[in-house]
């Protein structure tokens, strides 16, 4: 004898509650008390109820998906982020696509065909250098779908958005190089047309105006977070005359970049020059020496991240936009050392 598959009515009779607030409850659960939320939840466990959830994206005319924008699929540093993102996603049964935006800049309408309803639910960018005109179309409210920035953000529109305490982790850094008695401290930066590049270089500079310290412009290297930028500014230290004795990089990349150059060159870390990184991925305590940098938390963006996108969607009136700002933490390892040591 054939078994019925159960129905939304048999949830609400266990639950004690009304069709209408299982369907509230399983939709947007954050319409409800989590008493009654969690006893729908219950029940629906209990009779093996399960959303129909091509029906119910089609009445709504949902995708069921997100999709993620990252800069650069090939950089380790946005695993986490994805990781966390993904985790969020797959309690409420959604599906991530991932793009990389490389090519945004010349060829924007790769991107701009998944500014709209019927490609997405929600997108989370992880780049925040996307061209005006991508900018313009999420924040025009013309059935754009909602746009959640996480680690990096854009000044140029009214996005709501998860960060990293970009500003109190470069003070961590040369608070760390100054407090081991390094006075004349270098920095390397990311792009000059970076969010992440001009918030971390102000707070750098405002802890060592603070310390009474000044930034050599022959010790201010620029860089794209990349390794091989690293390596160039290495080749750049090598050339001076007068070397800082401590570099505080913006990122990891650039950092082990900097650091394996040195050393092809007979130049050692930290014996020679101590080195902090910013970011903390895997590699980081395995590197040669282990590095000394500022812990963002990753899984943590992009649970935060997804959770807030989560909330826009489906909203019948314009959230409010938020800004959600997670602290960091500088993590000592073998690449600094006291100055003079």
């Amino acid at each position: 004898m054939e078994t019925k598959a159960p129905r939304i009515t048999d949830v609400a009779r266990l639950a004690g509650v009304s069709t209408a607030t299982v369907s509230r409850a399983l939709s947007k659960p954050e319409t409800v008390a989590e008493s009654t939320r969690n006893a729908v939840l219950m029940a629906a466990e209990k009779t093996g109820y399960r959303v129909n959830l091509s029906a119910r994206n089609l009445r709504r005319q949902r995708t069921g998906a997100i999709v993620v924008l990252v800069p650069n699929l090939g950089n380790p540093f946005f695993s986490e982020i994805l990781a966390g993102i993904e985790t969020a996603l797959s309690e409420v049964d959604i599906n991530m696509l991932v793009v990389d935006t490389r090519q945004a800049h010349s060829k924007p309408q790769l991107v701009l065909e998944y500014l709209h309803a019927t490609r997405a639910d929600g997108i989370i960018a992880l780049d925040g250098s996307l061209p005006d005109e991508i900018l313009a179309v999420a924040s025009s409210g013309t059935g754009a779908p909602p746009i959640i920035f996480a680690c990096e953000w854009t000044p140029k529109g009214m996005f709501s958005s998860v960060r990293a305490n970009n500003t109190c982790g470069a003070s961590l850094a040369i608070c760390h190089l100054a407090g081991l008695g390094h006075r004349q401290i270098g920095i390397l930066t990311g792009p000059d047309d970076n969010v992440l590049s001009h918030t971390r270089s102000a707070g750098a500079k405002r802890e060592m105006a603070e310390r009474g310290l000044e930034l050599d412009p022959a010790h201010a290297f620029s860089g794209d977070f990349s390794l091989e930028s690293g390596a160039r500014a290495a080749q750049a230290w090598l050339e001076l005359a007068h070397r800082p004795s401590a570099l505080f990089c913006q990122s990891d990349q650039m950092a082990f970049g900097f650091i394996s150059e040195l050393a092809r060159n007979g130049v050692f870390v930290p014996d020679d020059v101590s080195v902090v990184g910013f970011d903390d991925i895997d590699i980081a305590r395995r590197f040669i020496p282990a590095l000394t940098t500022v812990r963002q938390p990753r899984k943590e963006l992009g649970l935060h991240a997804a959770k807030m996108l989560i909330n826009h969607v489906g909203t019948s009136t314009s959230p409010a936009i938020e800004t959600t700002i997670l602290e960091v933490e500088l993590i000592v390892r073998g690449s600094t050392r006291a100055a003079g040591d």
